[in-house]
């Protein structure tokens, strides 16, 4: 499917999703929202697709919603249209936090509001060095409704998220290493290629374990649904034709050999 404010394409295993309103810092817009979540559902439902990266064209990864048109917008007029509009961006935070496939946000610029809370629903974050995240929320009046102040507590505990979230204030790319909200710092001539040497790690791995691996690691179920859970996704992989090759391969101390598609 072509799109107009985003640029979708599938190499090597990756699906690589760049928002495209460099202008505007890539700041969304109605039509464009409704692109990203086509898109990512497109990248979820690809067999050739293993792992999904979402950028930002420019210098900017993505700076929220587009203020220009927010006053007085249409989806405002009553909360049964305005829940419309905020079902939609809170549905890319769910394909990218729950979908099946790992996610990873290479962070080129600022990541500001709900474009904030697009890389934290990533599984993992790759950050360049002119880069920051910044919730927002509370600056322009608003609370954190698109899905980052539920995310955020649990990549970095409550005390640190409520600091973020309560003041508005920029994560800088040194304070994400501390608290461990980014897998690495670098340069930004080098971030897509971190971002990808990072994504070709996870495609080279037995999907289906990794598929499982992501579907398990859910910080709000008990012990008792975790293993129930395990129970089912362990045997998945146990009698995948991956698992055995992975065995094989380490008993003989060569890597192994899937059918994946390289560079």
């Amino acid at each position: 499917m072509a799109y107009e404010h985003i640029e979708y394409t599938v190499t090597a295993g990756r699906a690589e999703v760049v928002l495209d309103r460099p202008d505007v810092y890539n700041a969304f817009h109605p039509e464009m929202l409704v692109e990203l979540n086509e898109c990512l559902l497109d990248a979820l439902a690809d067999d050739d697709v293993y792992v999904i990266v979402l950028t930002g064209r420019g210098k900017g990864f993505c700076s929220g919603a587009d203020v220009s048109g927010m006053d007085g917008r249409e989806d405002r007029k009553n909360a049964f249209t305005y829940g419309a509009h905020l079902w939609k961006v809170q549905h890319v935070n769910r394909l990218l936090y729950f979908g099946s496939k790992p996610t990873i946000a290479a962070v080129n610029g600022p990541a500001v509001g709900a474009g904030c809370d697009f890389a934290l629903a990533c599984d993992l974050r790759v950050v360049a060095e002119s880069a920051f995240f910044r919730t927002q929320f509370v600056n322009v009046g608003l609370a954190p409704a698109d899905g980052g102040g539920w995310t955020l507590p649990r990549l970095v505990g409550e005390a640190k998220a409520k600091e973020y979230l309560l003041t508005g204030r920029d994560i800088e790319p040194a304070d994400a290493a501390d608290i461990g909200l980014v897998v690495d710092v670098v340069s930004d001539a080098d971030l897509m290629d971190a971002a990808r040497s990072l994504a070709n790690e996870i495609r080279d791995k037995p999907a289906t374990a990794v598929k499982n691996t992501k579907a398990l690691v859910d910080v709000g179920q008990s012990f008792a649904e975790y293993a129930q859970e395990a129970h089912t996704r362990q045997y998945e992989c146990v009698t995948d034709p991956e698992h055995r090759e992975a065995v094989r391969a380490f008993g003989e101390g060569r890597a192994p050999e899937f059918d994946r598609p390289r560079e």
